[in-house]
């Protein structure tokens, strides 16, 4: 089975999760930019999610974790939570 590690930011809208975006681009840490914005308790550690498999997270979620380059920033994906900038940190 595939596992994956991965970290994100939530975030309430779809302009605000782009801005975030380009500012993680720019060179700033993706880590503080979690702590500072994502509403989801994972802020707190950066964003990290932990490891986990397929169809534990949202089907949108998945669907990025799953298929991403590993690395890159990927978002705004909107879920029932909000907007989501999603990195996928390892995957196995």
């Amino acid at each position: 089975m595939t596992v994956a590690t991965a970290r994100h930011i939530l975030v309430d809208s779809e302009e605000k999760c782009a801005e975030l975006k380009v500012q993680i681009e720019a060179g700033s840490e993706f880590a503080d930019l979690a702590k500072e914005h994502s509403s989801c308790p994972s802020g707190r550690n950066g964003g990290d999610l932990g490891e986990f498999g397929p169809g534990m997270m949202v089907p949108e979620f998945d669907e990025v974790v799953f298929s991403a380059e590993v690395g890159t920033v990927q978002g705004p994906v909107k879920t029932q939570f909000g907007y989501h900038l999603l990195e996928v940190t390892s995957r196995s």
